[in-house]
């Protein structure tokens, strides 16, 4: 499958509000090193380089976070990275992307990829990002990245998926927002239902028809806005028009509703394919992948020293500190140089709510 039409699109704009105190509004978790020494993005972007080169990446983040990107991926083309003059969820970007593209290449097959994702084997992403895009180029079809469930998850939305049309690859019956306790045992135990993992493969030209078919209004408006590219009223044009898109994401907008078709004629398909993901959506879903290397009950302590005396699984973020943890288990400490977070491992999808709270006060330091 000749890769000479892929482009990798990169959804940057999140604001990871779990990962407060160090993920802010001008430093947000997908430009953070959390787990290793490049930021989430630049590890997304390093997993893609050997399906395309930089000159085709494209990435859509916030207004605040344009120059910070660019600095961190120097060999994208720094007019690839787009600034939305608000967020509009997924679907918008997504849809941007694809009318852009639309102007220069017609064969374009565009993948989109969340920017604050680890895959532990990039081999086997790669094979299977491979495989979509020679689905996608296909004919008018729209693959997601299925992700085998592990255990009886609540935080994810799901994808019933059904006849199996080559390895690895299933056609889509429907999707399924995130579950309660039972349900996500009952998808659990069923065998069939993958995580939705938030990536996308298209034809742009494919979007965009879905677009215009499910989201008529969005799509005339994104259109308009591809086609002031090149003149200088582009800028202007993406802040009058953008503003005025629906918020809402890929999944809702166009996966959904073509779900609805019955799973022959939808033209989804699934790719499931085991390289390791985790969304890293908290502080404890960064303990567990982070202790993943460890015996069980590890203590993963960022410190300049430590010392720990019956103390098992806290996540402790410190680094200017010496540590000492004492009869203490599960815990979640993060210390940045204005703030203190602590909060159980049990209770770090809470802390979102901080933020809020932030918000409410108008505390735009802390934020």
């Amino acid at each position: 499958m000749s890769l000479a039409h892929f482009y990798p699109v990169i959804v940057a704009g999140g604001r990871g509000t779990r990962f407060w105190p160090r993920s802010r509004t001008r430093r947000p978790k997908q430009l953070l090193a959390l787990d290793s020494t490049r930021t989430m993005l630049q590890q997304t972007a390093a997993r893609l380089a050997a399906l395309a080169p930089p000159r085709r990446f494209w990435v859509i983040t916030g207004s605040q976070l344009k120059a910070p990107i660019a600095r961190q991926l120097p060999r994208v083309p720094r007019k690839h990275i787009i600034a939305e003059p608000v967020g509009r969820n997924t679907a918008p970007a997504a849809g941007l992307a694809a009318f852009l593209l639309l102007r220069d290449d017609p064969d374009a097959v565009l993948g989109m990829f969340p920017a604050d994702h680890v895959i532990a084997d990039p081999n086997r992403f790669r094979q299977a990002v491979l495989q979509a895009v020679e689905v996608a180029a296909a004919g008018p079809n729209m693959v997601i990245m299925g992700i085998a469930p592990t255990r009886p998850e609540t935080g994810y939305g799901y994808i019933e998926t059904g006849e199996e049309v080559g390895p690895g690859l299933r056609r889509v019956r429907r999707f399924t927002e995130k579950p309660d306790a039972a349900r996500a045992r009952e998808f659990l135990s069923a065998g069939n239902y993958q995580w939705n993992s938030g990536m996308f493969v298209w034809r742009a030209q494919t979007l965009a028809d879905l677009l215009r078919e499910h989201l008529p209004h969005t799509a005339a408006l994104l259109e308009q806005i591809a086609a002031a590219r090149g003149t200088g009223r582009f800028k202007r044009t993406l802040a009058r028009l953008y503003r005025k898109v629906e918020n809402i994401s890929v999944d809702y907008a166009v996966a959904e509703p073509q779900s609805a078709k019955g799973e022959a004629a939808s033209n989804l398909y699934c790719i499931t394919a085991d390289f390791g993901w985790s969304d890293l959506g908290s502080w404890a879903a960064l303990y567990e992948h982070r202790a993943a290397a460890f015996q069980d009950g590890a203590n993963i302590v960022e410190a300049d020293g430590r010392f720990e005396v019956d103390s098992a699984g806290n996540y402790v973020h410190a680094p200017r500190k010496f540590v000492a943890t004492v009869g203490v288990k599960d815990l979640v400490v993060v210390e940045t140089g204005d703030a203190l977070l602590i909060t159980t491992r049990d209770r770090a999808q809470d802390v979102g709510k901080i933020v809020k709270h932030l918000e409410a006060k108008r505390r735009k330091d802390l934020l």
